[in-house]
């Protein structure tokens, strides 16, 4: 009765991942802007690109734990 409404384990992992993609791809744009922008604060840059990588980071571990490794 419940079981339709439910999201397993696997399904969770994969709407996070599509979560943290898409904050990667706006943080992508953003710094784009910002980098052709004229003259674009360095400071904001490098934590912007700080938490791209952390994303990215994330996004990977995710993967890893979304396709199993298989051992030929």
């Amino acid at each position: 009765m419940y079981a339709s409404n439910e999201l397993n384990f696997e399904d969770m992992l994969r709407i996070k991942l599509e979560v943290l993609r898409r904050e990667h791809r706006d943080l992508d744009e953003a710094i784009h802007a910002l980098e052709h922008s004229g003259r674009p604060d360095q400071l904001t840059l490098r934590r912007l690109k700080k938490q791209k990588l952390a994303l990215k980071e994330q996004v990977v571990k995710l993967e890893d734990e979304l396709i199993p490794d298989i051992i030929a």
